[in-house]
């Protein structure tokens, strides 16, 4: 009796260690679902760049894979007066915003997005965007 309830615990757990496997497999093990499906891109209503005469250049610690960087770009993009593009490569966000931006506010809105920004500066020159 005693050997059947080990042999049926040792097939619980293969079983659930090959179940952790296959969604390996099928979906990657990366930080926070890169193989998932993106989030939906928050797209804001004015394309304009000249009506966004502040620009910011933002480090943040943690964006580690494409949904990383649209999380962090749609918390911006969401809010309204700011357009943001986040770049990977750099761990860096171009901000640029219709008024002036206190840094307290893009450390909120970057932590509730789960992530932590590391430093901010302002651009002068928005040719570089």
């Amino acid at each position: 009796m005693g050997d059947i309830v080990i042999i049926l615990i040792l097939i619980v757990i293969v079983g659930v260690a090959v179940m952790g496997t296959v969604k390996r497999v099928r979906h990657g093990s990366a930080c926070c679902g890169e193989h998932d499906a993106a989030p939906k891109k928050v797209r804001v209503s004015d394309h304009n760049k000249n009506n966004y005469p502040y620009a910011y250049e933002i480090e943040v610690d943690g964006m580690h894979c494409s949904n990383c960087t649209r999380r962090v770009e749609n918390a911006f993009n969401k809010q309204d007066g700011y357009w943001a593009k986040a770049d990977l490569a750099d761990r860096k966000v171009t901000l640029m915003s219709k008024g002036e931006v206190r840094e307290e506010v893009c450390t909120h809105i970057i932590s509730d997005a789960g992530y932590t920004m590391l430093n901010m500066r302002n651009i002068k020159n928005q040719e570089e965007i």
